[in-house]
């Protein structure tokens, strides 16, 4: 008899006994259907992977070939027709089969218990609210027959191109689409209900590794209706524990190694495994500290993304994991007990813009002894390279964050920005050139610390149509930078017409200053400035919410034209014009978080209607000069719910010189008008 066993491991139990038996010394080929699945399982010393999917007699071709002594049938309880397969393939090659049963957890009873799919899209259709879908991308054409499907349902399904495609097809649109690996701990469930506003959460009888209970316990708390789909009648088969005494015994594992041999889940306690944070450089071996080496060489196993474990590998081969995210960093420490010291990779600088950040307080929460080891960052790396002094630079990343970076590069003589996505540098340079920026010196870091390295230094103008990494940081110099101020600009600052057709209409300095006062902007606050003529508030919004984003909403043609102008002067490229008049062009924008309405054109009710009706608790300030408009205002204000209201009368006096004396001339008053239901947060 030999010691080859074929594990079909399509589940996170079958993936923890394949590992588990192949770190006893048996020699094991662990079968996953998907390239991901086996991405799951590589790194682990001694086991062997195959992908793709197999039939019948293909399942019976390859187990012949390899010369297998036993199959152990892992795979999810739903997937029957892959089970009949696996089993009917092993009785025809005369190979002894074990079928590997994940224990079912007791259905709560405010859960409704539906016996299939079709049974499941039945009662849903005649519900009403959002849905959350928990039973992966093979049945969402089915659940497509509920009424509304694309407005009600989001999918969570696994991170697969085939799982998105499955998506697609049923109709789903993509920002209903939870593309993500498990396991889900409640917390994580209870995010993802409060982020789609489910009433109703299906789910398959998964079992305890499979997620099921915290999936229940998440949905009782949050008060959502748990829709459990039941399984599929089952032949007999034994739990994990079982299957791990039986493969003992009949390879004749001495004692010890039986007792050895228990399950790796949720019960083991990790809180005795040590977790060292190491931030290797750059990425190259000589860009790496001592500390950091020395804790790679020692690790029991290493987590991080590809090409770090693959530069980890030339220091010494261990077990793998490739990981990103904090959270899953966090499951794969959480589902190998086993290890008692992990050394995670990070790249740079452990303290500069690193997933580290995010990653200690979990460790902490867990309970794990952890370490910090901070590496050479790319600042430094960088700043090296092209001979500048990093002493006083303004660090910024443009790694999935949006942000006003003509305002920075104008205000800053250095700047160093972290770019990512496949066009980022070159729409970074791009936006610059836009901006008036482009005689600045842009240094760009591609790759840095590999030995295909390479640092490109010219004006931004002249780099226009070049290409470069995804993997880039650049440094900006700016010899004519000056400290600008982020409110209180002068009115001849703007432009602001004045040929045959008039001057475009502003809001004046002491009346704009008032107006910023009151409205109380936040530094990532959503703004719509309705009536934005030569765009003065708006920019002075978009400086004050540097990342934020502001809607500049105007409909006279020349008045735009000179907001363009003035926003290319001010390098506000956090400002959106929008053409039209309110509310018309408001229907398509997001919420807003703040509003300045300095022109209504007699849709003022409407307007605020809408305002109200995308975000009830928004801050609206409006501005009133005509007494009709006083009038209105006055009655809305009454007229809704607000709980913070100020009516303030502003009269503002300007000198004028006549001859030898300076005279007060008086302007118009002002009336502003500040409403907010809910009154102001804390």
């Amino acid at each position: 008899m030999s010691d080859k066993i074929c594990i079909f491991a399509g589940t996170k139990d079958g993936r923890e006994l394949a590992k588990l038996l192949s770190s006893r010394g048996l020699h094991v080929t662990a079968c996953a259907a998907t390239e991901y699945g086996g991405e799951l399982l590589e790194g682990v010393q001694g086991l062997m992977v195959k992908t793709g999917r197999m039939d019948e007699d293909q399942m019976a071709d390859f187990m012949r070939e390899e010369g297998f002594d036993l199959v152990i049938d892992a795979t999810h309880p739903y997937a029957q027709i892959v089970t009949q397969n696996i089993k009917a393939a092993a009785a025809d090659v005369g190979i002894d089969y074990l079928r590997l049963l994940r224990a079912a957890d007791p259905v709560p009873g405010n859960a409704v218990y539906v016996k299939d799919t079709a049974e499941a899209v039945s009662y849903l259709s005649g519900t009403a609210g959002q849905i959350l879908l928990t039973t992966g991308s093979k049945e969402l054409s089915a659940y497509s027959k509920i009424p509304g499907f694309s407005e009600r349902v989001w999918a969570r399904v696994l991170p697969l191109e085939s799982s998105l495609k499955q998506a697609e097809e049923a109709g789903l649109p993509s920002g209903r689409i939870i593309a993500m690996q498990g396991p889900f701990s409640k917390e994580m469930n209870r995010a993802m209900l409060n982020m789609t506003g489910a009433s109703f959460m299906v789910t398959k009888m998964s079992g305890k590794i499979g997620g099921f209970g915290e999936k229940m316990d998440a949905a009782l708390e949050m008060g959502v209706t748990c829709v459990v789909v039941g399984r599929p009648p089952e032949e007999d088969g034994f739990d994990f524990d079982q299957v791990v005494d039986m493969v003992a015994e009949r390879y004749r594992m001495t004692c010890e190694k039986e007792e050895e041999m228990v399950m790796v889940n949720e019960n083991n306690c990790i809180k005795d495994a040590k977790v060292v944070i190491a931030g290797i450089g750059m990425g190259s071996l000589g860009s790496m500290t001592g500390d950091v080496r020395k804790a790679i060489e020692e690790a029991d196993c290493l987590i991080g993304a590809s090409r770090m474990l693959e530069t980890a590998r030339e220091i010494g081969d261990r077990p793998s994991f490739k990981a990103i995210a904090p959270e899953a960093i966090m499951a794969v420490i959480e589902e190998h007990p086993e290890y008692g010291k992990f050394c995670v990779l990070m790249s740079g600088d452990t303290g500069f813009f690193s997933g580290t950040k995010k990653l200690l307080p979990l460790l902490k929460e867990a309970g794990i002894e952890c370490e910090v080891l901070p590496g050479l960052s790319s600042m430094s790396y960088l700043a090296s390279r092209v001979g500048e002094s990093y002493d006083g630079i303004k660090m910024v990343s443009l790694h999935g964050r949006s942000r006003n970076i003509a305002a920075d590069v104008r205000q800053n003589e250095k700047v160093l920005c972290l770019v990512g996505g496949e066009d980022g540098t070159s729409d970074l340079i791009r936006t610059l050139v836009d901006n008036g920026l482009g005689h600045v010196t842009v240094h760009v870091g591609e790759r840095l610390g590999y030995n295909n390295e390479k640092i490109t230094t010219a004006r931004a103008e002249a780099l226009m149509n070049e290409s470069f990494d995804s993997l880039s940081a650049v440094i900006i110099v700016n010899p004519k930078a000056g400290k600008k101020l982020n409110f209180g600009f002068r009115d001849s600052d703007f432009q602001r017409g004045g040929d045959s057709e008039g001057v475009v209409p502003m809001t004046k300095s002491e009346v704009r200053a008032a107006v910023l006062s009151k409205l109380q902007l936040e530094e990532d606050s959503v703004c719509w400035d309705i009536g934005a003529g030569t765009g003065s508030v708006s920019i002075e919004m978009a400086l004050n919410a540097p990342y934020g984003q502001v809607y500049a909403i105007e409909k006279k043609e020349k008045a735009l034209e000179l907001l363009r102008e003035n926003l290319v002067k001010f390098s506000a490229g956090n400002v959106i014009p929008v053409p039209g008049t309110a509310p018309e062009a408001l229907m398509d924008l997001p919420a807003p978080t703040h509003v300045f309405i300095g022109g209504s054109s007699g849709n003022m009710k409407e307007i605020i209607d809408l305002i109200l009706a995308k975000n009830p608790t928004a801050r609206i300030i409006a501005s009133a000069v005509s007494l009709e408009t006083v009038g209105e205002l006055a009655a809305l204000i009454k007229e809704y719910d607000f709980a913070d209201r100020e009516v303030v009368c502003l009269s503002v006096a300007r000198a004028r010189e006549i001859g030898n004396y300076n005279l007060m001339m008086g302007q118009n008053p002002i009336y502003i008008f500040t409403m907010q239901a809910g009154g102001q947060e804390e």
